[in-house]
């Protein structure tokens, strides 16, 4: 891998991590927000769950135009709206206005997490692409968790702190992916080298993306996309209403949350950037996902009987790490399938993930309104029938578009 190539790798992977940094910076700050607005769970979910619905809405738009028209305008003008999205939330105290500043960091998720993927794609050979993929999915999911953490730490200052904050590094973030990433014929031609494609960067999908998109899900590829939806769903279910729940029943304060929050987050990247490659070369990747749905449940099911607050961090701890080897062991194998259309593949693969992204928060917030340990219920019955699908994936297949 030359240097030009680390070097974009590197932005690639910070772009992909701030902007899920953004997705989750609200978690800790849910309560105090809450109680300041006199707000429902509900309003809080379906809040989360705007960002999500714009992410479903633009993302296999988006992955299509960057197969046609080129990746880096994509990151760039994605990062930039990243940036007015949170300095939109922090400038603002009115519910509508929040519901306007999440709708717009759906759409720059949209722009940034799949082209980072599908960029990542065309600058590694075979053989460097499932480490990328993993370190990228290690800042996806990084993200999510650490930003509540972060989040939690920066509101001791003020609770709009995290998202001048988190404007300031996409500002940043921008810059660097505007100077640092090759030109579109540079990244042409390395695609060229790796075996990637030229169809890869030059398709037309006018007429054939539907029905391109309709056999990814058929087969096996299907399944894992099942998988995909259910995971995000209950990743985002358990952790969109954590903070309230924890806040609620074990009398969690900031501090605390930020603590849990941060340490899982930590603890879940070590596993991801550095024993990922391992997990996969001693279990398969079919195993990993078998196991870590298993350990998701059981992790649930543990924080819901816990009897004290290092019980559930331990739980907590369990359940976040086996979540963020999920999504990077399903998307080793989506990679695998087909080196044809990874833009498109990993348009499809955030589209699902949104359509969990809505659904949890919003299910959560009203069962949590009904009842404290109702969403978890749900998740914890999400994530057997998950397990138990596992048995059907298929560790090789190829998928021609």
């Amino acid at each position: 891998m030359s240097k030009k190539v680390r070097n974009a790798i590197i932005v690639l992977i910070f772009g992909n991590f701030l902007v899920c940094i953004g997705m989750s910076l609200i978690f800790p700050v849910m309560p105090f927000i809450k109680n300041e607005l006199h707000l429902s769970a509900t309003d809080m979910g379906i809040m989360n769950s705007l960002f999500a619905l714009a992410q479903l809405i633009a993302s296999p738009i988006v992955g299509q135009i960057s197969d046609k028209i080129g990746r880096k305008p994509i990151l760039v003008y994605g990062l930039l709206l990243y940036m007015v999205s949170e300095v939109l939330f922090a400038l603002t105290n009115w519910l509508w206005m929040f519901d306007i500043s999440r709708t717009i960091g759906g759409l720059s998720a949209a722009m940034v997490v799949p082209t980072t993927n599908a960029l990542a794609a065309d600058l590694t050979t075979p053989r460097q692409r499932a480490r990328v993929i993993g370190l990228l999915s290690a800042a996806f999911s990084g993200g999510l968790i650490l930003g509540p953490g972060i989040g939690g730490i920066l509101a001791k200052f003020d609770y709009k702190t995290p998202f001048w904050f988190a404007a300031v590094l996409g500002f940043l973030s921008m810059l660097s992916l505007l100077f640092m990433l090759p030109s579109e014929t540079e990244i042409k031609k390395i695609a060229s080298r790796n075996d990637v494609p030229p169809v890869l960067t030059e398709r037309k999908y006018s007429k054939a993306s539907w029905e391109q998109t309709k056999k990814l899900f058929s087969g096996p590829m299907g399944l894992l996309f099942v998988l995909i939806l259910i995971s995000s769903f209950g990743l985002v279910g358990f952790e969109s209403i954590y903070s309230l729940y924890v806040n609620e029943v074990y009398k969690f304060t900031m501090e605390n949350i930020a603590l849990v929050l941060t340490l899982n987050g930590l603890t879940s990247l070590t596993f991801q950037a550095l024993l990922f490659d391992r997990l996969v070369v001693w279990l398969t990747e079919k195993r990993l996902i078998r196991y870590c749905f298993f350990l998701s449940f059981a992790g649930t099911i543990w924080i819901m009987l816990a009897h004290s607050k290092l019980e559930v961090i331990i739980a907590t701890l369990i359940v976040f790490t086996a979540y963020d080897l999920i999504r990077p062991a399903i998307t080793t194998l989506l990679t695998k399938a087909s080196a044809t259309a990874q833009g498109l593949i990993n348009g499809v693969n955030m589209s699902l993930t949104s359509v969990g992204n809505i659904i949890g928060p919003i299910m959560s917030g009203a069962l949590l309104d009904m009842n404290y340990h109702y969403p978890y219920i749900v998740v914890t019955v999400f994530l057997v029938a998950s397990w138990l699908m596992t048995y059907k994936v298929k560790q090789k297949f190829t998928v021609s578009l």
